[in-house]
This record gives structure tokens, C-alpha cells and sequence, in this order.
């Protein structure tokens, strides 16, 4: 939820990039980072920092506050994090109904949900870290239309996505997030903690739209497999973990996992990609 409040910041005061891209969050050397934010005269930017487990905000004038990371609730945050904004000069209203969220309450009056374990917190961190670092790698072999490798808090996860330069069908069924999310073919990899459908932290590609019997489609490593529920190839981070060579193991998904979406979708993976 925390992140979600300072996602909307930058959805509100950031101009539209495609496909929502000006709303991610990016892993930085301590934490998850908002890039620089414009409010009027103001420049400002904003670290959840997992080292010291603390907020910072900070303004192109010299000024700065921060917020300590500890067990609270997100209506106590989220009052000490607009005052904190205020009193740096920055005036700003977010949308406070939490996003791709089941149990959704406001953030001005959720007493409810009120953990935060720096421990775990770490842990993500530096699962975070780490795959930015092999997802960067993974971009680099693309020279077509690629986002950044970001974090996106609606979801809670990290992804790097592909484009084909094709205008993908209409979708009526999606809503405007989506639609503009999906306004083009895709395929797109990343790292997931989970949640109700898969409870385990994992790696995941996908294709959008899905390619028929893209679900067939060998993918690599053997642990990588194609779920049903979600429609997207898995590979579990506890089976990274275990193989003698981490970041090859998740290079070697996202390879494979793109490669079985652009060869059904037709894409002209000649000149798009490069060899590495």
C-alpha cells in the first residue's frame, strides 16, 4: 500500500508515457526509487530506502524528509506522508482506492493493514536487486521498442516487456489501465513475490494477446513451466536458487519464454533482436 501511495504521486503529477510507464517505480542501490517528479518551481523525488528502512523525500532546493519503515498503519502513513509533502511545497491529491487489490480500502482509513518486517523487507530488496541486474542484461539483447526494467506497484512486480510494433487487436472486455497497458503485442518477463492464485515467489513470461498454443511451447529451463490459472510460463525462485548458475537460469527463461511468444505471433525477430 505504501508504494502504491507514492506511485500515485507520480501518476498524478508526471506526464502519461506509454503504456503507464511514467507511474513505475526502479530499484536503486537501497531501495525502490520514483525518479525526479516536477510540481510547479519543485523538483522532487522520493526512496523507499531498505537499508536504513526509512522514506526520504527529498527537493531540488536542499530540502528533505523522512519516515521511518516499521509496523503502522497505512492511514497513519499515508497522513505523515502528505504532511511531509505539504511541508516541502508539494500540493497534491491521489486516487486513495488502492489498485489490483481484493481486499481494497481507502489508504486515508485503512487501520487494518499495519505490518512491515525489516527482515523481509531486506530479502525482497535484494531478490529486487538482483534481478534487475539480470533483467537489464536480458533488455540489452533487444533493439526494438523495450521498456525499462521496473517496478510496478499494482501488481508488486518487476518487469522488462518487448514490443512487436504491431497494434494489438482491440479489447472492449479490458479497462482503460489495461487497454492502454495492452495497446500493442507484447511479450513481457519478470519477477513476482505471488499471491492468493500462486503463493511462491517466481520468475514469469508471458505473451499478450496469447498466441494459440503458446502454452505448448517448450520453454527452458526443465523446473520452467506454463500455469493454467495465470496463462503464463513460471519458474519458481526457489528452483533459481538451487541451480549451480542463478543468473543463467533466468536468462535463459526469458530467452526461451520470448522466443515461443514471437515465433507464434510472427514477430520479425530479425530486426529486433541482436546477438548477444
Amino acid at each position: 500500500m505504501w508504494t502504491q501511495i507514492v506511485g500515485k504521486t507520480r501518476l498524478e503529477l508526471t506526464p502519461l508515457v506509454n503504456h503507464w510507464w511514467n507511474t513505475a517505480l526502479h530499484v536503486s542501490a537501497r531501495g525502490l526509487y520514483s525518479r525526479p517528479i516536477p510540481f510547479q518551481d519543485i523538483v522532487f523525488d522520493i526512496e523507499f530506502d531498505f537499508i536504513r528502512h526509512k522514506l526520504v523525500i527529498r527537493t531540488n532546493d536542499g530540502g528533505e524528509r523522512t519516515m521511518e519503515l516499521a509496523p503502522r498503519s497505512v492511514a497513519d502513513f499515508y497522513k505523515e506522508y502528505m504532511s511531509c509533502l505539504r511541508s516541502l511545497g508539494v500540493e497534491v491529491r491521489i486516487n486513495t482506492m488502492p489498485a489490483e487489490f481484493a481486499d481494497a480500502i481507502p489508504f486515508e482509513k485503512d487501520t487494518k493493514h499495519a505490518s512491515y518486517d525489516k527482515e523481509y523487507a531486506s530479502r525482497f530488496f535484494r531478490i529486487l536487486l538482483n534481478s534487475d541486474r539480470v533483467l537489464k542484461q536480458f533488455r540489452s539483447g533487444f533493439i526494438g521498442k523495450c521498456s525499462p526494467v521496473h517496478f510496478f506497484w499494482g501488481g508488486f512486480d518487476l518487469a522488462v516487456t518487448r514490443f512487436s510494433g504491431r497494434r494489438a487487436p482491440e479489447r472492449p472486455e479490458l479497462d482503460n489501465m489495461q487497454r492502454e497497458a495492452y495497446s500493442h503485442e507484447v511479450t513481457s518477463v519478470g519477477f513476482w513475490p505471488g499471491d492468493g492464485r500462486f503463493p511462491e515467489a517466481a520468475f514469469y513470461g508471458y505473451a499478450a494477446p496469447s498466441p494459440e498454443g503458446l502454452s505448448k511451447e517448450p520453454v527452458r529451463p526443465t523446473a520452467a513451466f506454463f500455469d493454467t490459472t495465470l496463462g503464463e510460463f513460471l519458474l519458481k525462485y526457489d528452483d533459481v536458487r538451487k541451480a549451480q548458475q542463478p543468473d543463467a537460469a533466468i536468462l535463459d527463461f526469458c530467452q526461451s519464454t520470448y522466443e515461443a511468444g514471437a515465433k507464434l505471433a510472427k514477430w520479425d525477430r530479425k530486426n529486433l533482436a541482436r546477438e548477444l
